[in-house]
């Protein structure tokens, strides 16, 4: 159990984070053009991992799948928390 005491760390190089945010834009811009909620859709991503909850339009399923789920939910959060640092 001791091993599950420790706090592990994660760290991605930049290349992949500019990669992976150009990809979560691509991404959500093809499911907003094809009427689908963007939000939604790529929640249900993260969260099933079920590739059908992107569209293929503009390759975005394919796009989507180059990129590991754990990076893109880092990515979204480094915005989150870098948007509102800055209202701060």
């Amino acid at each position: 159990m001791a091993e599950f005491e420790e706090t592990r760390f994660f760290k991605m190089k930049t290349d992949k984070e500019n990669e992976t945010r150009d990809i979560i834009l691509k991404v959500y811009r093809a499911l907003k053009e094809k009427g689908h909620n963007p939000v939604s859709q790529i929640a249900g991503y993260l969260l099933s991992g079920d590739p059908t909850y992107i569209t293929n339009h503009n390759n975005a399923r394919s796009l989507v799948r180059k990129v590991e789920r754990d990076e893109i939910l880092e990515e979204l959060i480094r915005a989150y928390v870098t948007m509102y640092q800055e209202i701060d």
